[in-house]
């Protein structure tokens, strides 16, 4: 028999809302709408399904100081999570609503109207207060802190929801299920005792090992149940992870083990965030919860120092697990013992006993470079995904990104660049130079510095999928301004690799190489607002490579960049 629902009651407001389907989905056309955030998105659909029992809604302002405050919501219940929707106030100005209103929330990738939320209350809160209470720490270093710094909105909307659509997902839909579908899988497995198992990164051997474990100390089945909606930054993408998931089901004995998705916004919050999954497990039907060593925890802080101790979510998860009724099953981190070929935790382990481990940063160097990843640790048809998503330096794109004055030669180095990097083979290399960008995407720009930081975007973003699809970039744009530049290497970072090259070529020598005269019309005044002239170039602070053409060959400031290349791994055969 499935887990009761934390509070008694499975809130799934779309079973609760289907007699009104019809009326309720003409009404959210005719009033004012949102459209969610991606969180948002993800907080909506597990309060509409009854993943965030007892929850109807976005938290009220008495709701949301109970919860950050006690760990609890105003009639008591156990919570510990604040569930908000946010909008900004000059949003919800120019849609005229207050205290009563009926607003339409919309998903953000195809405008559906999900559910209406009848408001009763706007409120503001107190960020870091929130940063300390409810996750330790106001530490921008912290993925959750640094989200309610720079992403949560200024104004806080309360009130409960009507379901109108569920969100429409395209990926995995076998596989997505809600927490009345899940309990209805139990009960036509007939599993009565089943122990969930968290996680937001792939599984390895270690992994399958620990459930196992917990399965035969529980006499129980196990339920995968990785998040699929926000996880921490840097994370590897979902759809790998899925099908790092799929590959090891099958090493389960047969009918021990399935698995299911889960679209949470994960905030990496700690002790407080173990709570909440497993509230969120109870209601999905588990009747055990796994709770290991640093459970969803954020890392490091910006002194150095991890902001939970490794065992403080397993502390807080016991203290109420009277409330929780459900039996946490905590978990020392798990080791391998070559001599004997398995898998022990580090606490039971004899001393002197040889063991061996990979760690995450370990394995994401194993990957980037091709280095040698043991059976030991991970099954082989684990690395054959994580290889194909995360594919050795020698295999992944690149741009190499010339700033500099109009002149300075850095078109010369672009071309000559290219005809290095045709010759040394092995991946597409692509030319966007200022002057063919500024014709083919950007001519209905001017040269004001807002439009100039468009033209720049328009190349990062180029440049970004260029890098993506394996191939190699080369940019030569003036991208006079630090910022603008900055905003591309973030871009085109998270594709690949990044070099940003200054031709520091003397202002002086660009005049006189100016061919077309532009520099003279300038210095006439015929011209405004160029670079140089009467406009300024913001010489990049830490490029990684510095050239000047009146002191350095093209051949040899292209050699230079070949180096920086071959360095990294990304050209050249090791």
């Amino acid at each position: 028999m499935a887990n009761s629902p934390h509070g008694g009651v499975l809130k799934d407001l779309y079973i609760r809302d289907e007699p009104l389907k019809e009326a309720l989905q003409a009404e959210a056309e005719t009033l004012p709408h949102v459209v969610l955030t991606e969180r948002q998105l993800c907080d909506l659909e597990l309060i509409l399904n009854g993943g965030f029992s007892p929850l109807q809604g976005f938290h009220t302002q008495a709701e949301y100081t109970s919860v950050v405050h006690n760990n609890r919501l105003p009639d008591g219940t156990l919570w510990t999570i604040p569930i908000y929707l946010d909008i900004d106030r000059t949003t919800l100005d120019a849609l005229g609503v207050s205290a009563g209103s009926r607003l339409t929330l919309r998903d953000p990738r195809d405008d559906q109207p999900l559910a209406i939320i009848t408001i009763s209350d706007l409120y503001t809160i107190d960020r870091s207060q929130e940063a300390l209470l409810v996750y330790g720490a106001d530490d921008e270093a912290h993925p959750a802190v640094h989200y309610l710094r720079h992403n949560t909105r200024d104004t806080l909307v309360g009130g409960d929801l009507q379901a109108v659509n569920a969100p429409q997902h395209y990926d995995y839909v076998a596989i997505r299920r809600s927490p009345a579908e899940v309990r209805a899988l139990f009960k036509k497995l007939n599993w009565t005792r089943v122990v969930a198992f968290q996680t937001r990164n792939p599984m390895h051997r270690a992994h399958r090992e620990l459930t196992v474990r917990a399965a035969r100390m529980r006499h129980a089945n196990v339920l995968i149940q990785p998040v699929v909606g926000l996880t921490k930054p840097g994370d590897i993408d979902h759809f790998t992870r899925v099908r790092v998931y799929q590959a090891i089901m099958p090493k389960y004995p047969n009918g021990m083990a399935q698995l299911s998705l889960l679209p949470l916004a994960m905030r990496m919050g700690g002790p407080r965030e173990a709570v909440w999954h497993a509230i969120i497990r109870k209601n999905f039907g588990a009747t055990h919860f796994i709770v290991g060593r640093d459970h969803a925890g954020p890392g490091s802080n910006s002194q150095g120092a991890d902001f939970y101790g490794p065992y403080e979510a397993q502390d807080l998860v016991l203290k109420y697990r009277d409330e929780l009724d459900i039996e946490v099953v905590p978990f020392q981190m798990l080791t391998y013992l070559p001599d004997t070929d398995e898998y022990q935790p580090i606490n039971e382990v004899a001393e002197g006993v040889k063991t061996l481990n990979i760690s995450g940063t370990e394995l994401r160097r194993r990957l980037k470079t091709g280095a040698p990843i043991p059976e030991w640790f991970s099954y082989p048809e684990v690395v054959r995904i994580l290889r194909e998503a995360n594919p050795p330096r020698d295999l992944q794109g690149f741009t190499v990104f010339l700033t500099g004055l109009h002149a300075s030669g850095k078109e010369s180095i672009a071309r000559a660049l290219q005809v290095a990097l045709n010759q040394e083979g092995g991946r597409s290399v692509s030319l966007l130079l200022g002057e063919t960008i500024r014709q083919e995407l950007s001519s209905e720009l001017g040269f004001t510095k807002r439009e100039r930081d468009i033209n720049v975007a328009r190349i990062g973003f180029v440049a970004a999928e260029l890098t993506r699809s394996g191939a190699a970039c080369i940019a030569a744009p003036i991208a006079p301004y630090d910022e603008a530049r900055l905003q591309v290497k973030k871009l085109v970072a998270k594709a690949g690799g990044f070099y940003l090259v200054h031709v520091a070529t003397p202002l002086d020598v660009c005049i006189k190489n100016d061919r077309a005269g532009v520099y003279a019309r300038a210095i006439a005044g015929d011209i405004k607002g160029f670079t140089g002239i009467d406009d300024i170039y913001e010489s990049p602070v830490n490029p990684d490579l510095v050239a000047d053409v009146t002191k350095t060959s093209i051949s040899q400031i292209v050699h230079e960049i070949i180096l920086l290349l071959e360095r990294d791994g990304y050209i050249g055969d090791r």
